[in-house]
């Protein structure tokens, strides 16, 4: 039997696992633990968020789909049976979903959504022919939403220049990124010799990120080797993916193969990072990226490529860290040995990243939907 309208807010996010996002995701759900209002955490088969420390007021709803591509059925059903009142959403395959279970099972009920990548560069990694009915996609549903999420004013800026988004319904709202949380996690030992070391003399720089095209680790490496070229280091990549034997030979042609080391994915790379002498992230494409803010939030100095559409915005169009050319490695390199030379002092570093505090990024959730209460926890 259908229960009656409630006042219970459906979470709908499918993520990799273990990824940025997930932090991401992981960090706002424990921050609306601190609002009074009851919340479904909808999850697919085979998808993150894996989240065991659930506050008391989310409650854990499995639908019966195994992909993003096949969850509409499993949708429509929840919403019909649970009756929530409003639906968060990310991803666009959950996005464009999410609006149409609305429009079959729940006319009237508001919808937030969210798209945390650029959309120009997703659109020109694409075939022609895809690229266009992925925009037109946008420009059909995004408009019907209630309010769209961006994390960064990039990112913003493409909705409502590629996607039709009118900037009443725009909200730019930082990622959840920093919380007390990270902090005890970034005083944890990380089992690492090169890091663990308070004495050591070869410093170490560390890119983190799932090992795909995308993160173009194999400019990080060719930059490292013209680094090794003048002084002393060490590269430590975190993460997993389909390019590591790649990676791996890469480094043996290179000649670095002894000073680089890929540990694979690791659940708290907050305690690498604060270990770490400088972060380095080479994307070819970004939204907000959960990993550069959480760099500085560990107080380690950190350069990124200029890549759109979020990045440079994080280390203030430079003012912050280098902002290096995309896939150029002697630009990178260039950056490591300025961060190496001259890092800025860790205060500063932590102070820029104070609007990325998760429980203020969760208020702002709350508020696009008119849903924030003024007393939280």
């Amino acid at each position: 039997m259908p229960e009656t309208p409630s006042s219970r807010i459906a979470l709908l996010f499918a993520t990799s696992g273990h990824s940025g996002v997930d932090r991401v995701v992981a960090n706002l759900v424990r921050e609306f633990g601190h609002h009074p209002l009851e919340f479904d955490l909808l999850t697919l088969r085979g998808h993150g968020p894996y989240i065991d420390d659930l506050p008391p007021n989310v409650r854990r709803i499995p639908l019966h789909a195994a992909h993003r591509n096949t969850a509409l059925p499993a949708l429509i059903a929840y919403l019909l049976r649970h009756r929530p009142q409003a639906l968060y959403t990310a991803s666009h395959r959950l996005n464009r979903t999410a609006l149409l279970a609305r429009r079959l099972a729940r006319p009237g009920m508001p919808v937030a959504i969210r798209m945390g990548m650029s959309i120009s560069a997703t659109l020109a990694e694409m075939k022609p022919h895809r690229a266009r009915r992925l925009q037109r996609s946008m420009q059909r549903w995004y408009p019907q939403a209630d309010a769209v999420i961006a994390p960064s004013e990039g990112v913003g800026q493409e909705l409502g220049t590629l996607a039709g988004v009118s900037a009443d319904r725009l909200h730019v709202i930082p990622n959840p990124i920093v919380t007390p949380r990270l902090h005890e996690q970034a005083r944890e030992p990380t089992g690492e010799p090169w890091l663990d070391d308070e004495n050591r003399e070869v410093p170490v720089i560390l890119g983190t990120g799932s090992l795909k095209p995308r993160k173009d680790f194999a400019t990080l490496i060719r930059a490292f080797a013209e680094v090794r070229r003048q002084r002393a280091a060490r590269l430590i990549i975190l993460g997993e993916g389909g390019e590591r034997d790649a990676l791996e030979e890469l480094a043996r042609e290179l000649g670095v193969q002894q000073h680089l080391r890929l540990p694979g994915f690791r659940p708290n790379p907050y305690a690498w990072m604060s270990r770490a002498d400088v972060f380095a992230m080479t994307s070819r494409r970004e939204g907000s990226p959960a990993v550069l803010i959480e760099a500085l939030a560990c107080g380690t100095p950190a350069l990124t490529t200029d890549c759109p559409s979020g990045p440079a915005e994080i280390l203030d169009n430079g003012r912050l860290g280098p902002v290096v050319g995309v896939a150029d490695p002697e630009d990178v390199a260039r950056g490591l040995v300025q961060l190496l030379d001259a890092p800025p002092s860790p205060t500063s570093l932590r102070q820029a990243v104070a609007p990325f505090n998760a429980s203020l990024s969760a208020v702002s959730y709350l508020k696009a939907l008119d849903l924030a209460h003024e007393e939280t926890g």
